[in-house]
């Protein structure tokens, strides 16, 4: 998007001056509800309304303790402590907003039970496969919300890779059967909470809510439902987390609390996107502070993380959204550009209400050193142990781009691969990490191998048998393709997902051969996958690359895979007898791929830049 300098300036003019906007007496309470039984007792509202701050606040319940009012520098706010005791039960209760010689404003605030039978952050582990959607362009399920009256952004056009094209939840739930038989056990969707921008309102990252579903999408019910419907197939839901910026139009930023609720510059400052100024022990303060503090672009305002009322309203909505919808795990955007102490008091908040929620950051850096400061478990001299799980893995991404376009050389080619896997002693545990070909802000994967199709299959093998939990972004199964220039290439509409498309690629007769042939090739690996413990759960070996090839193994003491890359252009018989620490006691081998049984496995042929996985056999 390009940069809005008048709207800019009228923020600013807005955040320095205290404009206050027109709003009812009592606007809003956030959270709306909560939870009794939560293991952290302490709950913040904030409460907007006019001049809300010159009334008294009453409350009384059971088991519910008003602790404390803050009033902040705009009176349209109040910010109040509750503390809610083991014993209180759930049930609705009155929140007065009295003063003297006007109507007393009340809010019904709920207290729930929180349902111990219902399925919620299970965590996303190495036995998954999550596939990655952008919502607005998978598919459209219901026509009636495509246009929402009174939303900054009205433009229906799917001929403009700018304005929305109508995908919502409503189509990802119709898509279920496609991605269970495809061998998906997760969802990662771009965010779907409400994004009143005027421009480009369809990517979602820049919420301007933080507690409802963008309607053009949905419901906040229809995205519980979504979360149910995967839950009974046995698939996991993985939300998409903001927490560096929100929109320009979020509702705390046209009236704002407080001047430092946001990052506050005298002229526009963009962050410098140099995430070393986090861990470099010679960074200028200066430098440190440009890096977190700045905006990531003029239509993102930076939230003060420093700010324990800022830190509240965002964690506390993430925990809502666990306990209310059941999500399982967490993507992190722009993960480096954080306060780190307000991240890994997040993690603790976190993992004190679930244990087995997971979290992975997108660290969009390079080099290993840079990648693996932001993990947990400060493996790596941290100055702060974030508590994040794993991220994104962009050097795995760099280094399979690398083995498959490259030239092979001491450092080139797979050995990039090999070189970057050698260096997974700096994270506490590397299996966290999420690899991938591409996403949404990347050139599409078939496109990076030039629509070499031996090249694509040789990723995939790749992708399904590497350490970690493998990512996939929709549509690559058909052979989309696009490049960043602009990003909206690579965010076309999934063919067949619209009542009026012509085609229908969510069939195979509306296939192409090509494409069902990438179909099929993508279902049996992921369904292979979801069977084997060796690619789940089991240990890697690899060997240093020799002639241009790469071999490593996936193991347990009841299956053993070995995945051979040849990274030539040329095709290879590869000697197995350096490997015999993996291949001793096995004589046969299965092709993975084909079912094409190898009956000697002394010496294996690969084709030209092809990839083989080989599940061994005595």
């Amino acid at each position: 998007m390009k940069p809005n300098k008048s709207l800019f300036t009228l923020l600013f003019i807005l955040v320095s001056g205290f404009v206050f906007a027109q709003i009812p007496a009592l606007e809003r309470i956030e959270p709306a509800n909560w939870w009794v039984g939560m293991k952290n007792p302490k709950l913040q509202l904030i409460v907007h309304g006019n001049q809300i701050a010159k009334r008294q606040v009453k409350l009384t319940y059971p088991g519910v303790v008003l602790k404390e009012i803050h009033k902040v520098e705009n009176p349209n706010y109040l910010f109040l402590d509750l503390e809610i005791s083991p014993s209180a039960q759930a049930g609705t209760f009155p929140i007065q907003f009295v003063l003297k010689g006007a109507k007393t404003q009340t809010f019904q605030y709920e207290l729930k039970n929180r349902d111990s039978k219902a399925l919620k952050a299970q965590g996303v582990s190495t036995k998954d496969f999550i596939y990655l959607i952008m919502p607005d362009r998978f598919a459209n399920g219901d026509k009636n919300n495509d246009v929402i009256k009174g939303m900054n952004e009205t433009t229906l056009n799917r001929d403009s890779m700018y304005h929305r094209h109508g995908g919502d939840i409503q189509g990802i739930i119709n898509k279920l059967d496609y991605l269970q038989d495809l061998g998906v056990t997760a969802l990662w969707i771009n965010p779907l909470l409400t994004n009143d921008q005027p421009k480009t309102s369809y990517h979602g990252y820049a919420n301007t809510e933080n507690y409802k579903i963008d309607p053009r999408y949905g419901t906040n019910e229809l995205y519980k439902q979504l979360v149910d419907e995967l839950h009974k197939r046995g698939m996991k839901m993985v939300k998409d987390l903001v927490h560096n910026h929100v929109g320009s139009k979020h509702w705390t930023v046209l009236d704002l609390p407080f001047k430092d609720w946001l990052n506050q510059w005298t002229k526009f400052t963009r962050t410098t996107y140099r995430e070393q100024t986090q861990f470099d022990p010679y960074a200028a303060n200066a430098d440190k502070d440009q890096m977190v503090k700045g905006w990531f672009d003029f239509h993102m305002p930076d939230p003060n993380q420093k700010n324990p009322f800022v830190r509240n309203y965002i964690t506390q909505s993430h925990i809502w959204w666990v306990e209310y919808a059941g999500v399982d795990a967490f993507r992190l955007d722009t993960y480096a550009y954080n306060d780190l102490e307000y991240m890994a008091e997040w993690a603790k908040a976190i993992k004190t209400e679930y244990p087995n929620l997971n979290s992975f950051g997108e660290t969009w850096v390079h080099g290993v050193p840079s990648q693996s400061y932001f993990t947990e478990g400060r493996v790596v001299n941290q100055a702060i142990d974030t508590g994040l799980d794993g991220v994104t893995d962009f050097q795995a991404l760099w280094s399979i781009n690398e083995a498959l376009n490259g030239k092979f050389g001491w450092t080139d080619g797979v050995v990039r691969l090999y070189n970057t896997f050698s260096y997974d002693y700096q994270y506490k545990d590397p299996t966290k990490n999420v690899v991938f070909l591409d996403n949404h802000d990347l050139n599409r994967f078939y496109s990076v191998v030039n629509e070499d199709f031996t090249k694509y299959k040789s990723g995939i093998a790749w992708l399904f048998t590497a350490r970690g939990i493998p990512q996939w972004y929709y549509g690559n199964e058909i052979l989309m393709t696009g490049t960043t220039t602009p990003d909206g290439l690579v965010r076309l509409d999934f063919k067949g997902g619209w009542p009026e498309d012509k085609v229908n690629k969510f069939t195979a007769e509306g296939r192409t051969e090509k494409e069902n042939e990438a179909f099929n090739y993508v279902r049996k690996l992921a369904n292979y996958r979801k069977k084997s413990e060796a690619l789940q759960s089991g240990k890697l070996m690899q060997f240093v690359p020799q002639d241009d090839s790469y071999v490593y193994f996936r193991y347990t003491d009841k299956q053993t895979i070995m995945v051979v890359m040849n990274g030539s252009e040329k095709e290879q018989t590869v000697k197995t007898d350096r490997f015999t620490e993996r291949t001793a006691g096995f004589k046969t081998a299965v092709n993975v791929a084909s079912d094409e049984v190898l009956s000697d496995i002394s010496q294996v042929k690969v084709p030209a830049k092809t990839t083989l996985i080989l599940e061994l056999k005595n």
